[in-house]
């Protein structure tokens, strides 16, 4: 069911406000499911994977320890080719310049860091309050 103008204008506001707020977060979602080069690794990596499964079994069959050993490392050196292959890039966001200083203790900008301090001090108070209404 596709969405009404009204929805559309709201959802791209939405998108906007996001990417102004919090442009990582914003590029994060943007970012490619599968990498382009990703197929010859996702091969590669399930090869991988049913090589170290064979000599694994074979390891036991044969009660030959160290096959079983090197078959279980290239099973899991496969499984970390085959998920690697899947992990979203993670383009790098524009270096903006603003007017605004930079914390010194934090390297982290003055506006953002009052807005953490601000966020974090009303979840430490909602948790006091959950507590106390629970008698914790």
């Amino acid at each position: 069911m596709p969405l009404s103008e009204h929805e559309q204008r709201l959802l791209e506001q939405m998108e906007r406000a996001l990417s102004e707020e919090d442009p990582k977060f914003a590029s994060t979602l943007r970012g490619s499911a599968v990498r382009p080069s990703s197929g010859r690794w996702l091969i590669l990596g399930a090869l991988g994977f049913v090589a170290g499964l064979s000599l694994l079994f074979a390891g036991v069959v044969f009660s030959m320890w160290i096959v079983g050993v090197g078959g279980f490392i290239l099973m899991l050196g496969g499984a970390f080719v085959v998920v690697s292959a899947f992990r979203p890039r993670r383009p790098t966001p524009p270096q903006t310049v603003t007017g605004a200083a930079s914390s010194p203790s934090t390297g982290r900008k003055d506006k953002s860091g009052k807005k953490n301090r601000k966020f974090m001090s009303r979840v430490e108070e909602r948790w006091r309050r959950r507590r106390d209404e629970r008698g914790y």
